[in-house]
Parts: structure tokens; C-alpha cells; sequence
């Protein structure tokens, strides 16, 4: 554990706050498609950012402390990118105008932080009261590692999603996209309009994700606040990373069975730590290693055939009645 007090998370996540306003307010105060040159400077912002926190750390607590952090946030940034594939699932079953996908996910960030905050927290109590909650976390992991390399790229189906059947249950629902706006009024009654439909799905999504995510950074290391700062990093960045990667995340396809080798790794080392320990350069090489043989495996041996993406393209929700315009809405 590194000696922090409040201050320390009070000033981190002052920063968090004002990086946001300062996106919202002056980048994206006016809706437009977010173009792959403007997604790669705010990718390059983002990343500088968590290294020169990684400097940070490096400085005032050495080595061991900084490649830890640098670990997690590698994790995290790497799981990112498999939920990057399912939003581009969801933008394209809902034909999400381009203009306003980057607010679903700045909205959809939002609650993942406090999301993911609560999931930190809770882990955090639970290892320090129940130690052999770190066996179940690693099972856990190993679990989810297989079942990921075994599962096969499905198709997004919104009419079989419980989410979306919820929603269309108990919340009135327009059949038309308006504007940037998630509520709008028909018919003199306020009605949700698909945009926050999209948000709602977005967020469960990273839900999910987070319920993988989290337990594999308390694997690498149990200090909460090296645990949180590499989740926030990396969800940070994912935005800028979504629209830098969503064209060609296809092409990438045998990333998610190094994510699983990670997984899994993660997982048997939280279950074999009594008897074996690895220091974290070696756990760093380790997901390096791994990450950068799917990625190059991916580009030197192309996918054949349709992708996932591909044959969903031009599969859009029965909740569309026409084709997205700009509306007054809420």
C-alpha cells in the first residue's frame, strides 16, 4: 500500500472532473462526428496523461510502485478494446447518428466512473475483512478467461436484449431519433427517445465489463488507489479510443483470445499465490508479451470471410421509424 491520505483523491479527481468539463464545454460544447485525427490527439492526450501520472508515481515512490500502476492500466486499456466491439454493435443496431455518438459516451463514462468507483471500493473492503475472497476473484477470472476464448462473435439481437425489453416495458419510448436530445415530448407527453436507450445499454454494457475488469486488477495489486486511478485512465480514454479503433477493431480478431490468455493468467495467479510469486516486471513482460503477439497474429493472418460487424451493417432496429433528423427535443 503506498501512503496516501484525501488529498491525494481529492486533487485526482478535481483533475477527472475539470478534464471533462474542459471536454464537454469547450471540445464538444457543439455535436459533430469526432473524426479519426481529432480521436487519435485526445488518444495520445489520455495516454501521455496516465504515463506522466505513471512519472509521478515513479518519483515519489520508486520503480515497483509505477510499473504496477503501468500493469493495471495495460489491462484495463487492453479489456477496453472488447467493449469497444459490442458499442459498435449497439451504434450500428441502432444507427446512431455519428454526430452524437460521442455524447452517449461521455454520458455513458460518467456513470462508469461512479460504476466503477463503487465496484473499487466494495472489493477493497471485502479483501481486507475476507482474504479468501481473492481465490473466488481468481476463479473467477480463470472462469471467464475460457469462456471467452471458447465463446464465439455474436450479433448484437436488441429484440432478445432484457435491457431493451425493460425499457420498451415501462418507459414511453420515441420511435424517432431527436437531435442530440435523450428526452423529447410527443403528443403532449414526455417520452425517452432511442439515444437514451442506446445510453442505458452502453452503460450495462460497461457493467459487465467492469464485473471482469476489476477483479483483474486487484491481481496485479490490492492498493486501492493504484486500483482506481488505472481504471479511470483507461475508461477515460476509451471515448478517443472508440472512435480512433471502431473502423478497424474487426481486424483485430484474435485480440480476444489474448485478452482470455491475460484473464486467465491474472486469474491463476491470484489462486497459486501463496506458492508462486512473480514480480511485477515479470507480470508486466508477460501482458506486453501477450497483447502485442494477437495484435501482430491479427494484422499477418486477415480474417476471411464477413466479420460480426460487417453482417450486422445495415441490420437496424424496428424502434427506428426513419432515418435520424434534427428535432427540438428536451
Amino acid at each position: 500500500m503506498i501512503d496516501t491520505n484525501i488529498w491525494f483523491w481529492a486533487g485526482f479527481i478535481g483533475f477527472v472532473l475539470a478534464m471533462l468539463a474542459v471536454d464537454l464545454g469547450i471540445f464538444q460544447r457543439k455535436a459533430h462526428e469526432v473524426r479519426p485525427r481529432e480521436a487519435a490527439i485526445w488518444t495520445a492526450v489520455w495516454v501521455s496523461l496516465a504515463f506522466a501520472f505513471a512519472g509521478g508515481l515513479l518519483y515519489f515512490y520508486g520503480h515497483r510502485v509505477a510499473l504496477t500502476f503501468v500493469t493495471g492500466y495495460l489491462i484495463e486499456e487492453a479489456l477496453s478494446v472488447d467493449n469497444i466491439f459490442v458499442i459498435v454493435l449497439i451504434f450500428q443496431y441502432f444507427a446512431v447518428p455519428k454526430a452524437y455518438q460521442h455524447r452517449v459516451l461521455f454520458y455513458g463514462i460518467l456513470g462508469a466512473l461512479v460504476m466503477r468507483g463503487i465496484f473499487i471500493g466494495l472489493g477493497t473492503l471485502l479483501l481486507s475483512r475476507f482474504h479468501w475472497i481473492i481465490y473466488l476473484f481468481g476463479a473467477m477470472l480463470v472462469v471467464t478467461g475460457i469462456r471467452m476464448a471458447l465463446k464465439s462473435d455474436d450479433e448484437f439481437e436488441g429484440d432478445r436484449n432484457p435491457i431493451v425489453r425493460f425499457v420498451q416495458r415501462f418507459l414511453p419510448l420515441s420511435h424517432e431519433y431527436h437531435g442530440k436530445h435523450f428526452f423529447t415530448v410527443e403528443n403532449g407527453r414526455r417520452v425517452a427517445t432511442p439515444l437514451l436507450l442506446v445510453l442505458m445499454l452502453v452503460e450495462f454494457t460497461d457493467l459487465i465489463f467492469a464485473i471482469d475488469s476489476i477483479p483483474a486488477i486487484f491481481g496485479v495489486t490490492r492498493d486501492p488507489f493504484l486500483v482506481f486511478t488505472s481504471n479511470i485512465f483507461a475508461v477515460l480514454g476509451l471515448r478517443s479510443m472508440y472512435f480512433l479503433l471502431a473502423a478497424v477493431v474487426d481486424r483485430f480478431y484474435l485480440l480476444k483470445y489474448g485478452l482470455a490468455a491475460i484473464l486467465t493468467f491474472v486469474g491463476l495467479k491470484m489462486l497459486l499465490e501463496r506458492f508462486v510469486h512473480l514480480d511485477v516486471v515479470v507480470s508486466l513482460a508477460i501482458v506486453l508479451g501477450v497483447l502485442l503477439a494477437s495484435v501482430l497474429a491479427s494484422l499477418a493472418m486477415p480474417q476471411r470471410g464477413p466479420t460480426v460487424t460487417q453482417r450486422q451493417r445495415g441490420r437496424t432496429s424496428g424502434l427506428i421509424a426513419r432515418p435520424p433528423e434534427e428535432k427540438t427535443g428536451l
